[in-house]
């Protein structure tokens, strides 16, 4: 495709609405959605994405670890397509840690997430599956699962002081590891 995939940027009312539910997960549209944000995923350095970041509304996300210059330290992974997810249990334990959003350019910052949580969800052949996640694919998963119920990250941000620019970012926490 050579259209270039328009990426919804704070301030676009779709990042703040709930995503509808799948209902057709067999259709062609969705297979057609699920292509479009792999390849958008590809050409971002991101990690995940949700529907709504491209305009669509529902209840799709893609996990994609995989080391990058965004995140040199993301585990290697799969991409993985969840349909519907939903959280069924969560650790008590959180920790804070770094994100960046691709509808949130230039900005990263510390967010506490549950260090594991237990997920329903569905695939694109619309099998029911759970899934447990820990760490940073945890801290994924809870990011994009956000943008699912209308949220972003800097939502959860506890004081202010945790949000920096990505270049300091990058020039200084990632040199650090």
């Amino acid at each position: 495709m050579s259209n270039e995939i328009q990426i919804a940027k704070l301030g676009e009312k779709v990042l703040r609405k709930k995503a509808k539910k799948v209902k057709d997960i067999k259709s062609e549209e969705i297979k057609n959605i699920v292509s479009l944000m792999i390849e958008t995923l590809k050409k971002s350095n991101g990690v995940g994405l949700a529907a709504p970041q491209i305009f669509i509304s529902k209840q799709i996300m893609i996990i994609s670890s995989k080391p990058n210059e965004r995140y040199p330290n993301a585990p290697l992974m799969e991409d993985l397509v969840l349909i519907n997810p939903k959280i069924i249990k969560t650790s008590k334990g959180k920790n804070k840690d770094w994100e960046g959003c691709l509808s949130i350019p230039g900005i990263r910052a510390k967010v506490p997430r549950y260090n594991k949580i237990v997920v329903k969800y569905k695939t694109l052949e619309n099998e029911k599956k759970t899934i447990v996640f820990k760490d940073f694919i945890a801290r994924i998963f809870q990011h994009e699962y956000d943008h699912l119920i209308g949220h972003v990250y800097i939502d959860r941000v506890e004081t202010n002081k945790d949000i920096i620019s990505e270049e300091v970012y990058l020039k200084t926490i990632i040199s650090q590891k």
